[in-house]
């Protein structure tokens, strides 16, 4: 079997293609980015392509394939959301239009916990039934949200291919926390802080709590879509249910609680001030997500975490004291980066 794996060089990438080039079902394992990475694995090869609108059709890239992962995403510039909607719909949408006119027959799509509606009030947990509308106020959940209406069609259009589309919660490893802290926070988090024991006190923003799940984990769920003959959404999360007490916690840190207006009021102005990359609607859209539900994923997946929610934070919470990186361009560590 022949996997082609877009986006390859990231957080989940980097998982993804390992897991993939583990599995001795699956011969061949190419990599997708824009720019060729140093690192070296095993049973990957890589080559350049870039998924925006006018450059090269990417038919030639899937051709060949059994299966396409599709994992590309561009989160920032968060100021220019014509940008990101170019890269990650338009760009999305170029990857599904080659696998079809290249007959893959797999398409595994990186969906996201951001694609779906608010949670219900009772705060239950939901399954892949749930509303999958986004959050309006930002572009993220509304990239994610507007991808699955278009996956709704092209599932139609092409009943020959196997849709999967896979919708994990916040995913975390060590090597990606210098990536994410130079995504969602910026300038304004100093790395050499995040020690436990180092950080009096944390904000505790009132209502706050998410869902989380190792990368590693993550890829494992990916390796079983690309194998197995399922269809459809699948959620994937790990225990427990997280809050900013439990990172606090983590860090040996006071929680000290904040209410989330004052929290939107600070964020939005360090974002307009281009102080921090995360914008407000994201912490809106985050603040009204559902609480998943895995069950599909266990029973059709065969799919069960290795590693607590708790366990990956605190991997990441390690990566970002120690500047942890991996050897290809968006995960390069702190020291890199600053080179």
């Amino acid at each position: 079997m022949r996997v082609v794996v877009t986006g390859a060089t990231g957080n989940t990438g980097t998982s993804v293609v390992r897991a993939l080039a583990a599995d001795r079902t699956i011969t061949d394992v190419l990599g997708i980015a824009r720019r060729r990475p140093d690192l070296r694995i095993p049973g990957v090869r890589w080559a350049e392509a870039d998924i925006d609108p006018g450059h090269a059709d990417l038919t030639e890239v899937c051709a060949g394939a059994d299966a396409v992962v599709h994992l590309a995403w561009k989160f920032q510039p968060t100021h220019d959301p014509v940008t990101t909607w170019r890269t990650n719909v338009l760009g999305s949408i170029r990857v599904f239009e080659a696998c079809a006119r290249a007959r893959v027959h797999t398409l595994v799509h990186a969906s996201s916990i951001g694609a779906y509606s608010p949670g219900p009030d009772d705060g239950r947990p939901v399954d892949e039934s749930w509303p999958t509308h986004g959050w309006p106020g930002a572009a993220y959940t509304r990239e994610k949200a507007y991808l699955e209406r278009y996956l709704d069609g092209f599932q139609l259009a092409h009943p020959q291919i196997r849709v999967v589309r896979l919708r994990p919660a916040f995913l975390f490893k060590e090597g990606s926390a210098g990536e994410q802290r130079r995504i969602f926070a910026g300038p304004l988090l100093p790395r050499l802080l995040i020690r436990p024991g180092l950080l009096p006190a944390l904000p505790a923003v009132s209502g706050l709590r998410f869902q989380a799940l190792h990368t590693d984990d993550a890829a494992e769920a990916y390796r079983a879509a690309v194998v197995r003959p399922v269809r459809g959404p699948f959620n994937l999360v790990a225990d427990p249910v997280l809050d900013m007490a439990t990172v606090a916690g983590l860090l040996r840190s006071r929680a000290v609680p904040l209410p989330a207006g004052a929290a939107r009021a600070v964020l939005a102005a360090a974002w307009r001030m281009h102080l921090v990359p995360a914008s407000p609607g994201l912490l809106d859209a985050v603040l009204r997500l559902p609480l998943l539900d895995a069950g599909r994923a266990r029973d059709e997946l065969g799919w069960t975490p290795s590693v607590s929610a708790t366990e990956a934070v605190a991997a990441f919470i390690e990566g970002l004291h120690r500047g942890a990186g991996i050897d290809t361009p968006p995960l390069a560590s702190s020291g890199a980066s600053r080179a």
